[in-house]
């Protein structure tokens, strides 16, 4: 095991897949080919050139559509598509979030609301082990221990890149619940209050009573490519989708907005967060 495989805890880091490297750089192969550079191929398949570079560079695991689109404008001869049935997945990550999660790590703007727990950038280890102990069916030690790793490398998007702007619409429930007792909750609410002293985070809290609220579909997450193209993300229990078509995209930019004004103010969200804390 070498040392640039392992985070400063000691813990080994998802590695890169053979597979998506392989798959990237046939694909590349097709698409050079084809005459194509990512900037002329990316409105052919609706796909930005940073997306495309993030597969051919095997950082990122393609969607079904990107196959599908890719694999009809490249005229790949059904290489593209048998290729894609044998990528793994990154360690840690859901098979469903795995596109998501590519786009994450060169997102300029990045929107989160969460109605149900603590989303995963902002997690303390504690609470996030108490989610996998939770989880049914049970996980083995080392699938917590991989899932760990994967959130906690995930993480460093936050420290990692100043420039890019995060917002975190969370209810208060997600507190008052005390997900793994007093302590985690405490030690949660710390964390979180020092990620908000990042001059490029701003968080939110939606009031555990509020008579209109523009959330109650659900979950969901924004965020705007370098290239300023939006895509969003939902997910439930077993399933995520990654939302491109435009007008989806606008309706759930619509929504937030109108969260991020029925929530507290960033100020009045901070020292109800304060209070909390005090309480337990």
């Amino acid at each position: 095991m070498t040392p640039d495989t392992n985070d400063q805890s000691g813990r080994k880091k998802p590695e890169r897949s053979d597979s998506l490297r392989t798959f990237g750089a046939v694909y590349q192969g097709f698409r050079e080919y084809r005459g194509f550079t990512q900037e002329s191929l990316a409105p052919e398949i609706r796909y930005s050139p940073d997306y495309i570079g993030s597969v051919e560079q095997g950082r990122m695991l393609p969607s079904k559509t990107f196959v599908d689109r890719s694999e009809d404008v490249l005229d790949a001869l059904g290489v593209l598509r048998k290729a894609a049935k044998g990528l793994s997945k990154k360690p840690g990550l859901a098979a469903w979030f795995q596109a998501w999660a590519g786009l994450e790590e060169n997102a300029i703007t990045l929107y989160t609301y969460e109605c149900r727990l603590i989303p995963g950038l902002l997690q303390t280890e504690a609470y996030a082990r108490a989610l996998f102990k939770s989880h049914l069916p049970p996980l083995t030690d080392d699938e917590i221990e991989t899932r760990w790793a994967a959130r906690a490398e995930r993480q460093q998007l936050l420290t990692g890149r100043p420039n890019t702007a995060y917002s975190f619409i969370l209810e208060e429930h997600a507190f008052l619940r005390r997900t793994g007792g007093a302590g985690v909750t405490r030690e949660l609410i710390d964390h979180i209050l020092k990620i908000a002293e990042q001059r490029n985070v701003e968080l939110q809290v939606m009031p555990l009573v509020r008579e209109a609220h523009s959330g109650l579909h659900g979950p969901m997450q924004l965020l705007e490519t370098p290239e300023n193209q939006w895509f969003a993300y939902c997910e439930g229990q077993e399933s995520g989708d990654l939302i491109t078509a435009s007008n989806v995209v606008s309706m759930l930019q619509m929504r937030y907005a109108r969260m991020r004004a029925q929530a507290l103010s960033l100020d009045d969200s901070l020292s109800l967060l304060q209070r909390m804390r005090g309480e337990l």
